[in-house]
């Protein structure tokens, strides 16, 4: 074979693997996940943040998706309705868990109850919701082991923020399945834009 010939058909041989290598070095690249975030120092109280702009976010949405002539539906006559869900979150559930989660003074508040209608019921829990999240705001990981009287029982604080995500997390639940029994879809089984 002719140099040239050879030389031609050397390069046409290796040119093809050569920028082969180059896309997988590009696709590498760019599929190559971003940095991670320096670690929190408190990864506690983010990720109750995180869990309050969640649980804020569905049970509001939740209380505005139930018809209001529905709002004293109860499955079986020993559950709350759910207007009284409505009630204990706006009387002593936001304020006092996310207070006493917190370490700072729960509001003084006039009480509602079930009387009250859907759309005071959700500004009510709007607001109480504002009060956590201004509640944990500058919350720190530094004090979790503080001690804390919550609802006649005492716990340290890290306890209150557990009990807290676990009382919206059930009364979440409650609310899901009482649309439901409605016919009305819960926020959380809604199609998300885009899927």
């Amino acid at each position: 074979m002719k140099p040239r010939a050879y030389a031609l058909l050397t390069a046409l041989a290796i040119v093809p693997a050569s920028l082969a290598g180059q896309a997988t070095a590009t696709a590498t690249a760019a599929a190559a996940p971003a940095p991670a975030p320096a670690p929190s120092t408190s990864p506690v109280a983010d990720g109750l943040r995180g869990m309050e702009q969640r649980f804020s976010g569905i049970l509001i949405a939740a209380a505005q998706a139930m018809p209001a002539d529905k709002y004293n539906y109860r499955p079986t006559a020993a559950q709350m309705s759910f207007a009284q869900i409505q009630v204990h979150l706006a009387n002593e559930g936001n304020d006092v868990l996310c207070g006493k989660a917190a370490g700072i003074d729960i509001p003084k508040r006039a009480a509602v109850d079930t009387t009250a209608t859907k759309e005071q019921l959700v500004a009510r829990l709007k607001e109480t919701f504002q009060f956590c999240e201004q509640a944990f705001a500058k919350m720190d990981d530094s004090k979790l082991a503080d001690p804390v009287s919550m609802f006649g029982m005492n716990m340290n604080r890290a306890m209150a923020v557990l009990i807290t995500v676990a009382d919206w997390s059930d009364h979440y639940s409650q609310e899901a399945n009482y649309l439901r029994l409605n016919n009305v879809l819960p926020p959380t089984a809604q199609r998300r834009a885009g899927m």
